[in-house]
């Protein structure tokens, strides 16, 4: 990393220590924020080709909960499994099973690509008492306001996935694309922040384990939305949605929020996809309310 983090201080307070535990013949590395003995724990799960780096600004500000916050198989520090196919009911499965060993009853949390997975996993039988989702998919991403964007993206990975190896894995590392992509959804005018935003792309958004494992992500992340799942997921849900996202139009959170037995939606204007670096603070006091987390004193 190269600029500095806006959140750096609130997190240099909070105990983070890191762990690993076998899952579905894998490696799972994870990080725990916060006291162990905090009355709430929270499995946070990451978007696509970040790990849990980048939720981090949100856990800042909820210092009183302890966070359990795992890399994905096949990114960050956590190993893909040989021989798997990691399709969406592949991360489902995995994130039943590491809930299971590590936090069983925990609230779940899921951004971005994260939100499928952890509705995914509700929906296939994961026992949580509430659930929160931020910059939820809630529509088809080929549908979005960038619909052209995703379709770009679409043959930027298959040809990721078609050129020989070595080339196919430094297109798809490129820093320039990755750069692209960062600058099309930051929306604040805060230059620091920015920098900032593009530095944790820069650092976290290639580690990934290989192209395999990339490619099959990818094609989870745009062949499911949230929607498929919520008519079956029956505990109270968050969902913390942007007024500017261009994967899901505002419009289309304010729908799939109707199609929970029990959910909230909070709004955040003025940001797009981006929530968790542009406005953690918003999103950390939407779910503060939402589990009635006391503001510890000094904090």
């Amino acid at each position: 990393m190269t600029a500095s983090s806006p959140y750096a201080e609130r997190l240099r307070r909070l105990p983070v220590e890191r762990h690993e535990v076998e899952v579905r013949e894998g490696v799972t590395a994870y990080w725990e924020y916060g006291a162990a003995d905090a009355e709430t724990t929270v499995i946070a799960v990451h978007g696509f080709r970040g790990d849990h780096h980048g939720l981090e600004p949100v856990l800042a500000f909820l210092p009183e909960a302890r966070i359990i916050a795992p890399d994905l198989p096949g990114f960050g520090e956590s190993a893909p499994a040989p021989g798997r196919t990691y399709d969406l009911d592949e991360y489902a499965s995995w994130l039943v099973e590491f809930a299971a060993a590590v936090a069983p009853g925990a609230v779940i949390l899921g951004h971005s690509f994260g939100s499928i997975v952890v509705s995914a996993a509700i929906a296939s039988g994961l026992e949580t008492p509430r659930l929160i989702l931020i910059n939820p998919i809630g529509a088809p991403a080929l549908e979005g306001p960038k619909g052209l964007m995703t379709r770009l993206a679409v043959f930027y990975y298959a040809m990721g996935a078609r050129l020989p190896e070595t080339l196919g894995t430094a297109l798809l590392r490129n820093r320039a694309i990755v750069r692209i992509m960062s600058i099309t959804m930051a929306k604040t005018k805060d230059p620091e922040l920015r920098r900032f935003i593009h530095d944790q792309h820069d650092t976290y958004f290639s580690r990934f384990a290989d192209r395999d494992v990339l490619r099959d992500a990818f094609v989870a992340s745009v062949s499911h939305d949230v929607r498929e799942f919520a008519s079956k997921i029956h505990v109270p849900t968050l969902l913390i949605a942007a007024d500017r996202d261009d994967i899901t139009p505002i419009e289309a959170e304010r729908v799939l929020a109707t199609l929970f037995d029990d959910a909230e939606l909070v709004e955040i204007a003025h940001v797009g996809h981006l929530i968790h670096y542009e406005t953690p603070a918003e999103a950390a006091g939407a779910i503060r309310r939402f589990l009635r987390i006391p503001v510890a004193r000094g904090r």
